[in-house]
């Protein structure tokens, strides 16, 4: 009885752990497309509407939702605030409180700080032409994220429970 409970106990376990491998894999693609619209909708904020950058990063923080929006949120809140950091010292603040609760590689991360190193300190041509070199990046990003997502997500979810079931036969 205590066998199989353990038994069940173990291919579960592995299985989950299989299954959250896999939801990074899925969540990537996801997190890269949101960023590349929001930064679309920052640089029509920019640009065509000359909006200054705080009420531009709140309009999209307004507009991006979701998984993206506590990064234009907090990156407005600093520079609101007072403190008299830089955009890119707020943007750089931000990307510490957000990276970690998305699925984002370090490769993406480091797109996002090259950005953040450019707002807010040239003309507007200048800072469209950054924001659209950081959507193309992401862009390029996101096709082989989807292609990892393809080969990786069933993967994971099998190699999980079949590594769980593996880990129990060989037990017994």
């Amino acid at each position: 009885m205590f066998k199989l409970l353990g038994s069940l106990l173990i291919i579960l376990a592995a299985g989950g752990m299989g299954i959250t491998i896999s939801r990074n894999y899925a969540r990537r693609p996801r997190d890269l497309r949101s960023l590349q619209a929001a930064l679309q909708m920052l640089e029509t904020e920019i640009t065509y509407t000359a909006t200054p950058l705080p009420e531009a990063l709140g309009q999209v923080a307004l507009r991006a939702g979701g998984r993206v929006a506590p990064l234009f949120s907090r990156a407005r809140e600093e520079l609101l605030s007072m403190s008299g950091c830089t955009a890119r010292e707020a943007w750089e603040t931000s990307l510490k409180e957000f990276y970690p609760g998305t699925a984002l590689q370090p490769v993406d991360l480091a797109v996002l700080r090259g950005l953040g190193a450019a707002l807010g300190i040239s003309n507007i041509q200048d800072q469209s032409k950054h924001l659209r070199l950081a959507m193309e990046q992401l862009g390029l990003e996101m096709v082989r994220a989807e292609e990892e997502a393809a080969r990786y997500v069933k993967l994971w979810n099998y190699l999980g429970f079949l590594g769980g079931l593996a880990a129990v036969l060989m037990l017994y």
